[in-house]
Parts: C-alpha cells; structure tokens; sequence
C-alpha cells in the first residue's frame, strides 16, 4: 500500500526523498532506500503461483462462449483442487485452491433436495431387488441404474429419464418427453443399448437394470421389453430411495449442475421440450467425458472405462478405439 501510494505521488511529478519525508513526518518511518528495494525486489514464489492459479480460476468463471462460465465452475475446492493439477498445476495444494477460490467468490455447486416423481404400482408385480445397496461392480454393463426426474418449463412439465452404469457412473441413455408413460423409459433404454452396441462395449445377457418401483418400470409391457432384450430386472422397495440411491444422487447433480437458475449450460430461460433437450445433450457429453468423478479418484467416466477395456483386453474399444482409427 506505502509503495502503491508513493509510486501514485512520483506520478504527479514529486520527488521519492520528499515524500517519504511527508511520510516520516505522519509517523510512517520509510526511507527513500527502503522503497527502492521495494521495487527491485522481486515477487515472492508464492506471489508469483498465486497469479498463475488466480488466471486459471478466472479463466473457469469467463472462459466459456460469449463470456459465460466453464461447466468447471460448479467444482468445489476438492474437485477443483483435482482439476487444476490435471490442467498444469501438479503440486496445487487444497488449501491454496481453498484460499484463492474465497478471494475470487467461487464456491462451487451447493446442492439441492430432490423432488420425487415416480409414483408405485401398489398392485402391480414387481422383480426382486437384486442389487440389495450394492452400487458397486466390478466391470461395466454389469448392472445399471435408472430413474426420471421433472423440469419446469414455460410450456409444462418436462421429464428426463437417465441410465446410469454403476462402474463408471457413465450416463449410458436418456431421453426427454412431455408425458412420463411407459414408451419414455423405453426410449431411455433403447439409446443405452444403442450407444453401448455402437462404441463396441456390447450389454451381455443377463444385465441388471434396476430401478424404483414406479409405474412405468414394473408395467408389463416395460417387464416384457427387458425380458426380450436378455436384461434382468430389479426393483427397490416402494418409496424407498436409498434402495435407488445412486440414481436418485444422480438426479440431484443433474438439476443442480445443468437446470438450475445460473447453471452453466443455460443460456436463457427453459421454454419448451427443446431447450431441455439442447441442455441435456450438452450435460451428458461433459458429464461422460470431461467431468470428474470422486469416486473414480477424480478421473472422468470415460476415462475410467477406457483403462478398464485397456487392462482387460490390451486393445482401446469405444472412443479411445475411434480416436486412433480416426
């Protein structure tokens, strides 16, 4: 600040010896030498990195199209601790992210409570629950997960429904509609099994997809669609969503991350199906390949699921296949 405000004073055409006699004079004791070293000091090495992390984090905040934040932005300090040593800062502590993130006003994504949609076939049959809150497996397309959630648009309500693989937490299908019937969660499983044929990661017979005991999964006709496609269906417990937990937590970071007011991946206000759908596209593409995982000790979806087809097979399948042959 002393030397922010003589280097002010030298500006306006005063001398370094007078003014630091001005200041003697207030009580400040500085000596004309004393501002000099100041100047030809050089930066402290924690000043220096300080800088550097500072530009990346401001980089996060406006680096995006038109100004607007990267998708990073919703990372907390231990997420984004994990991101900034990926992107050239290794020896980044969680501490100084911590510290320099509160200087710069980010505080990561602050995550809310989710509304539940599905409501129970109370007389329907039901599959056994065969996952029993293990949402652990030992390899992809061993079990999945699925659940739907609402968003509120000007033109009504709009659900979105997800397939979740409990290995990577990859969102293997989606799909979008204005009526959750049972033809939305089939449209759901169908771009899954699509997308999982066409990046050469194949389901085998036998599959789990579970689900929560709503309507459209333990209808007959969606019963039937999975018995035809060699799946094996699980139910949790009616009204119970810790027995479709990690679906149910995947719901949360969706509307929090992607549709919640200042969301990144908004760019106006959510008018119809449509603007649900461009928002989503965008979401599941950085969410499989860019976005980092906690429980895969902060690598991406994709990223963990290459190095498992990697160490089980020698040979790259999916994308990483497709980037080589490119």
């Amino acid at each position: 600040m002393i030397v922010t405000f003589i280097d002010e004073q030298r500006a306006e055409g005063r001398g370094v010896e007078s003014i630091c006699q001005v200041l003697r004079e207030q009580g400040l004791a500085v000596a004309p030498r004393t501002y000099r070293a100041w100047k030809l000091r050089a930066p402290a090495a924690r000043t220096h990195s300080d800088a550097q992390l500072t530009d990346a984090l401001r980089r996060v905040k406006t680096g995006g199209p038109d100004g607007r934040p990267l998708p990073e932005v919703l990372y907390g300090r231990r997420k984004m601790t994990a991101w900034l040593q990926r992107n050239g800062f290794p020896d980044v502590s969680k501490h100084t992210v911590d510290r320099l993130m509160r200087d710069e006003g980010m505080r990561g994504l602050i995550r809310g409570r989710k509304t539940r949609t599905t409501i129970g076939a109370k007389d329907g049959q039901r599959a056994a629950d065969l996952l029993k809150r293990d949402f652990r497996t030992h390899a992809p397309n061993r079990a999945w997960v699925t659940d739907f959630t609402y968003v509120s648009t000007w033109a009504g309500f709009t659900y979105v429904g997800f397939a979740i693989d409990l290995y990577s937490r990859a969102i293997v299908g989606w799909s979008a509609a204005t009526v959750k019937d049972v033809a939305f969660v089939e449209a759901c499983l169908s771009m899954a099994l699509w997308r999982r044929d066409h990046t050469g990661r194949p389901v085998p017979e036998g599959m789990i997809h579970h689900s929560d005991a709503g309507s459209q999964y333990t209808s007959i006709r969606f019963t039937e669609t999975l018995a035809l496609q060699g799946l094996s269906a699980s139910i949790g417990s009616v009204g119970d969503a810790y027995d479709n937990a990690a679906a149910e937590s995947f719901m949360g970071l969706y509307k929090n991350e992607a549709i919640a007011a200042g969301s990144p991946f908004r760019t106006g206000p959510l008018r119809t199906l449509a603007d649900i759908e461009i928002i989503t596209t965008d979401y599941v593409h950085w969410y499989n390949n860019r976005r980092l995982h906690s429980l895969l000790d902060n690598v991406t979806p994709e990223e963990f699921e290459i190095a498992y087809y990697d160490h089980d097979t020698g040979s790259p399948t999916g994308d990483a296949a497709n980037k080589k042959t490119a």
